[in-house]
């Protein structure tokens, strides 16, 4: 156990700091921007690029792994989407955001350190192709769900333009096909670039964990919604337990990509939760209290989840035949 503690402290640690940091300094919430920039456009598409450059391309090619983790996630959305329609008495607006809540992992800023430090290097590969997939999936699903609940309906050409540009202008998407594309070709970037890429993967991690504890602590909860507890019960707890039973019958039995897509599903409500919230107008401030509270929450729940893992209690084999 102590194992576990000295794994997880470190990391949620570093969203504690900026947590308190948040709090303390008052700073207004624009002097997150440049640090943001950072994270997005330079840390984390380094670490994706300079991890995914190195492995071998076949690995990259897992289909089985794929849509197991792309339809787990697909089935949360619904899930919680179907919650939220219920709740809301059918605003399709409000039930998608409460359907994003309950199935968008904070993958970017949480899961590539907590994966890497759990699980090794071997866990590369499986939480780059959850990321680029998962993010794909909402970035398709959200567009056309506001566009078919909102009173003024964008035509199904500039949704579709509006889908295109947000999966192939997310940096983390770019530098993910980048590397895949540098994996086939066995491309290795020049000595003093190679440099340049681990200082800034280096810098990912704690770079986005701090800033993610930051913008938490910069919204406070004002309206908790009554439907939170089910829709942290799908993310925290039915997400990762629909990967597993996905992964088992789809035949995925490498413990570390299991155990990576496990993890990936168990974390918390992404911050970009809170941007759709925003850009859609809808759902804002009880899109923040979830974010800020699944984090709370997934601190216990991912810690158990660390200790089955460490303990080897994630089944890869639940439909063998006996």
């Amino acid at each position: 156990m102590t194992d576990i503690i000295n794994l997880s402290l470190p990391f949620f640690g570093l969203i504690f700091l900026g947590f308190v940091a948040g709090k303390l300094v008052k700073l207004p919430e624009s002097g997150l921007a440049w640090l943001n920039v950072f994270i997005i456009y330079f840390a984390l598409p380094a670490l994706f690029f300079k991890l995914l450059a190195r492995t071998p391309f076949e690995q990259l090619a897992n289909g089985s792994f794929i849509f197991a983790t792309t339809f787990s996630t697909y089935t949360a959305f619904a899930l919680a989407f179907a919650i939220g329609i219920f709740v809301t008495r059918g605003k399709v607006g409000e039930a998608t955001i409460q359907g994003v809540v309950g199935a968008y992992s904070n993958v970017g800023y949480m899961g590539p350190g907590l994966t890497l430090a759990a699980l090794g290097p071997a866990a590369t590969v499986p939480t780059a192709l959850i990321f680029c997939f998962d993010n794909t999936l909402l970035f398709v699903m959200v567009p056309l769900l506001m566009a078919l609940g909102s009173s003024e309906a964008m035509s199904p050409g500039a949704t579709a333009r509006l889908i295109v540009r947000r999966i192939f202008t997310h940096p983390f998407i770019l530098a993910t096909i980048v590397g895949v594309i540098a994996a086939y070709f066995q491309f290795q970037p020049p000595r003093a670039i190679d440099q340049i890429l681990t200082y800034l993967s280096g810098a990912a991690a704690p770079a986005a964990l701090f800033t993610m504890g930051v913008t938490v602590a910069m919204r406070p909860i004002k309206r908790v919604p009554r439907e939170l507890p089910v829709l942290l019960l799908i993310k925290l707890v039915i997400h990762p337990a629909l990967a597993i039973v996905m992964l088992n019958a789809l035949g995925v039995t490498d413990p570390i990509w299991v155990s990576t897509a496990v993890l990936m599903a168990a974390l918390p409500p992404a911050l970009n939760v809170f941007i759709l919230a925003r850009q859609y107008d809808v759902y804002i401030e009880r899109a923040s209290s979830s974010i800020l509270i699944g984090t709370v929450v997934s601190v216990v729940t991912v810690t158990g989840l660390l200790y089955l893992i460490a303990h080897d209690h994630i089944p890869t084999q639940l439909f063998a035949g006996g």
